[in-house]
């Protein structure tokens, strides 16, 4: 799909107009319009004690906000993760600094009259073993995601429809029969149910990403991507050091990239850092260039003459919202499977609070299920989420509809009283704790017997609780991983891996498959209506609440340049930035 324009851009410039933000999503300005990533982060000039240095020696120190829970493709599913594997690894294509896609281990490739038939033409490239890069290393790669039917085969079948990818996914077919061959070791052709016309952009996202299988297989099993030694790089960068659930890793030029005359940095040294007091000292010592900091910070650094040149406001497309359990395992025993409960708590959230007293970043009160500002209509090129007013009958700060909706769960259920603990990550950004607790004081304020309790857990625990079925409530974020509506859309199809709430309606999954493999699949007016009415359906019932949609301000140590900045797939890339 055509990505949304950055408007605005300039805005990121102003920060007396615009606020910043510290992990994750599209910043915005004071008229309220998120402005999405794509431009070159550029530091101001000059240098002083209270903000870092250049980068010695070409090297950049970088923060991560959470551990990197895997380098290994079939496993990853959060951004940090994705960033180290995409810093290492190349894929049939890469994001430019606008976000379309353009060559990389694919040289060129032919699309078949009726869209269903691509070609991709493999340039020389080597794995940092020195074996070449083949066609065969992205056969093997795809077969063992679907095979693996992890969380993210869905990418394979679901959205980039890859002709048997359902089948094998589903268990009910061989992974030979996915429709990728090598038809020698330059030509990978690829078979689709359907056209997927944004195709090519979907080649730039880990989970499509080449394996060698021959340095796979010689390994031991689950040790891939554990290690340097258990690992391959063809991209800009080499694993230098890493271990598993430490709290830092380092990458180094890898000098056989196909492409290293146009990566100017040594390396990457990253850092887990958990706390954004931490991260603005550590840009103060020069002991890391890039950092993200909290909303809290952004006024200080604001008044600092060095910091406020030093601050760029970026777009991280992440949307944060309320995920609900809807089984009998969970939620006094099914409790949130009502929908006038679901949407009285949705109600009683003051989203405009939230952004304003707790994460003070710009980031923007969401009411929609597809955050603004990240996917646009190829017709009219019109945000798809830009009206926030849609859905007014079922979302945003009402309490005495609240209370409404209240009195009928009520009645339905048999109760007058709610007891739900909600989980959220303590180690996801300052200002995580500082709005669960605000949700839970607005909830419990605004609707009588609803009572919430919260347990704070690491990111890897929240997600593990989501993943098995074993929450009430859970303060989550999703960011797109594609520049369409479906990203997020496709989440709540029955039994999708992402639907962590399991809510099943039948019209949605037709209309989601109308959208994908159906009617609506060559007529894309149809098809944006139709989503439109899919996200109806979801705000009807509050299958999720939906609450912000986050902004990233950065420090970026003065002379850095060229750090390429997307609101999707990959949130931070590395191969133009430049040390002055």
């Amino acid at each position: 799909m055509k990505k949304l324009i950055p408007l605005l851009l300039a805005a990121v410039m102003l920060f007396g107009l615009a606020a910043c933000g510290d992990s994750s999503t599209g910043a915005t300005t004071s008229s309220g319009a998120a402005t999405s990533g794509g431009s070159s982060a550029t530091s101001g000039s000059g240098e002083s004690a209270s903000g870092g240095s250049s980068a010695s020696g070409g090297t950049l120190g970088v923060m991560l906000g959470t551990n990197v829970m895997s380098l290994d493709t079939d496993l990853a599913t959060d951004g940090d993760s994705f960033e180290v594997i995409a810093d290492c690894i190349d894929g049939l294509t890469q994001m430019d600094a606008d976000g379309a896609a353009i060559p990389a281990i694919a040289e060129s490739w032919d699309l078949s009259d009726d869209g269903l038939t691509y070609t991709f033409h493999l340039r020389d490239a080597n794995w940092s073993n020195g074996s070449p890069v083949t066609a065969g290393d992205f056969v093997f790669a795809w077969r063992r995601i679907c095979k693996n039917a992890g969380e993210y085969a869905y990418m394979m079948d679901e959205i980039g429809n890859i002709k048997g990818a359902a089948a094998i996914v589903s268990g009910e077919a061989d992974p030979e029969t996915l429709g990728v061959t090598a038809t020698d070791d330059k030509t990978l052709v690829v078979e689709l149910e359907v056209p997927v016309s944004f195709f090519p952009s979907l080649m730039y996202f880990p989970t499509f990403y080449p394996i060698n299988e021959a340095f796979y297989s010689g390994l031991e099993d689950g040790t891939y991507g554990t290690s340097p030694e258990t690992f391959l790089s063809n991209g800009a960068f080499l694993l230098d050091s890493y271990t598993p659930g430490t709290a830092s890793l380092s990458l180094k030029k890898n000098p056989d990239y196909w492409d290293a005359s146009r990566v100017q940095l040594a390396g990457l040294n990253y850092q887990v850092v958990g706390s954004s007091d931490n991260a603005l000292t550590a840009f103060k010592n020069n002991t890391l260039n890039v950092v993200m900091i909290s909303g809290n910070q952004v006024a200080s650094a604001k008044d600092d003459a060095t910091l406020s040149s030093q601050l760029k406001v970026t777009g991280a497309g992440y949307m944060w919202y309320l995920s609900f359990s809807q089984t009998e395992k969970n939620a006094q025993g099914g409790m949130l499977a009502n929908a006038n409960l679901r949407l009285a708590i949705s109600n009683a959230i003051d989203r405009e609070s939230l952004v304003d007293n707790y994460v003070m970043d710009g980031s923007l009160a969401t009411y929609t299920a597809v955050p603004p500002q990240f996917a646009a209509s190829a017709s009219t090129g019109e945000d798809f989420s830009a009206d926030q007013t849609m859905f007014s009958d079922y979302v945003g700060y009402n309490v005495a509809k609240a209370q409404e909706y209240l009195a009928s769960a009520k009645s339905e259920l048999g109760t007058d009283s709610f007891t739900f603990t909600m989980i959220y990550g303590n180690n996801e950004g300052d200002e995580v704790a500082k709005v669960a607790q605000a949700i839970k004081a607005q909830v419990e304020e605004n609707l009588e017997g609803v009572t919430i309790n919260l347990q704070p857990l690491t990111k890897a625990e929240r997600l593990d609780k989501m993943q098995n079925d074993n929450y009430d409530i859970a303060l989550t974020r999703w960011g797109p991983d594609y520049a369409d509506p479906m990203t997020y859309l496709g989440m709540w199809i029955t039994n999708n891996s992402n639907n962590y709430g399991f809510w099943s309606n039948a019209e949605y999954d037709k209309l989601i498959a109308d959208c994908t493999t159906g009617a609506y699949i060559s007529d894309y007016d149809a098809r944006w209506q139709a989503m439109y009415d899919a996200e109806t359906l979801v705000m009807q019932e509050a299958v999720i609440a939906p609450l912000y949609t986050k902004a990233n301000a950065n420090l970026i140590s003065d002379g850095v340049q060229g750090i390429d900045f997307h609101p999707v797939a990959l949130n931070r890339v590395y191969k133009t930035a430049t040390v002055g």
